[in-house]
């Protein structure tokens, strides 16, 4: 059973710089594609960014792109996003999900496996 826990969310200030953490366990992370989602209060989960496992090719979605990073580790399993130039509409509660599927998948109902997320709050 894969389990991911996130963490690294807070408070921090527009412009300022947060990176958040997935640590994955139940299978090795080099064997999974993950990514990273966002469910501000009253919208609908939105995709952020996503990577692939094997070649660890990446993808950012327009709202973040130049802005948020998303990365692997494979030695601590567990995948990152370095999020830089925070703007108050990036406050959410940001999930990690996962799938053993290979690609870069942008849609909720392509992973199975979920976090329980963190909160990131950007004030102005």
């Amino acid at each position: 059973q894969v389990q991911l826990v996130e963490s690294g969310g807070g408070l921090v200030q527009a412009g300022g710089s947060l990176r958040l953490s997935c640590v994955v366990s139940g299978r090795t992370v080099s064997r999974l594609s993950v990514s990273w989602f966002r469910q501000a209060p009253g919208k609908e989960r939105e995709f952020v960014a996503a990577i692939t496992w094997g070649t660890g090719r990446t993808s950012h979605s327009d709202p973040v792109k130049g802005r948020f990073t998303i990365s692997r580790d494979n030695a601590k399993n567990t995948v990152y996003i370095e999020m830089n130039s925070l703007k108050p509409e990036d406050t959410a509660v940001y999930h990690c999900a996962a799938t053993a599927n290979d690609g870069l998948f942008s849609r909720k109902l392509d992973y199975p496996y979920w976090g329980q997320g963190t909160q990131v709050t950007v004030s102005s």
